[in-house]
């Protein structure tokens, strides 16, 4: 193989640096976001089961609550009837259940959340090994030593 110019690895370098920073790290950045929205359904579809296995463990019938109606901005509701209640399917769709029904569709949308976050994180993982991968590529093209195992650390955005 033949050696290459200091200016051609020069240009190599930039273009693996560029393919780093505009593809892979953003790529890695989108997946982390799309996984934190996940985390962030499983906690709200969570808060619904503790609320809803509150109401069946009072009985009551009646429910006086406060409602945030944005900004933190809450007022004073009264729910009449707690026997069914309006759950987000997902796409603008709502479902009239029952307090069982309630807790047993959170308990699969909960399954399928948690399989889509374990597919993100994958999916991160793989993305952090490609960028490893190149920047073990950049050392060897630029002949530098590698680091120590102690000194080596994380990818994180």
């Amino acid at each position: 193989m033949a050696m290459l110019g200091k200016q051609e690895v020069q240009g190599k370098v930039l273009r693996y640096e560029a393919f780093i920073s505009d593809v892979l790290q953003r790529d890695l950045q989108k997946v982390l976001e799309q996984r934190d929205e996940v985390y962030e359904k499983i906690a709200q579809y969570l808060q619904l089961k503790n609320v809803i296995e509150r109401l069946q463990e009072t009985g009551s019938q009646e429910l006086v609550t406060q409602v945030d109606l944005g900004c933190n901005f809450y007022v004073n509701a009264e729910v009449p009837d707690t026997s069914t209640i309006f759950v987000a399917l997902g796409y603008g769709f709502y479902a009239e259940l029952t307090l069982p029904e309630a807790l047993a569709f959170i308990e699969k949308k909960n399954k399928l959340l948690n399989e889509t976050a374990e597919t993100l994180t994958k999916d991160s993982a793989k993305i952090k090994a490609n960028i490893r991968m190149v920047l073990e590529g950049l050392r060897e093209l630029q002949g530098l030593q590698d680091l120590p195992e102690e000194n080596r650390r994380e990818i994180v955005l």
